[in-house]
């Protein structure tokens, strides 16, 4: 049986916690920052979570993760 190539594009975007749970960073904080609040950039900073229904994709990608 051959190894399964791993998605190069997602390994690079998301990782695992030792939970099994994946993190992800958050869209929307690259430029045109002077229009959004303080508080949206603050929350932006904050690493999210994916659940649910991406995950059974994510684990095709990250076959190793």
């Amino acid at each position: 049986m051959p190894k399964l190539k791993t998605n190069r594009g997602a390994a690079k975007r998301f990782k695992f916690t030792g939970g099994g749970k994946v993190k992800r960073s958050k869209a929307h904080h690259r430029h045109i920052l002077t229009k959004k609040t303080t508080k949206r950039k603050r929350g932006l900073r904050r690493a999210g979570t994916i659940e649910g229904a991406d995950m059974k994709e994510l684990r095709k990608l990250l076959p190793y993760g």
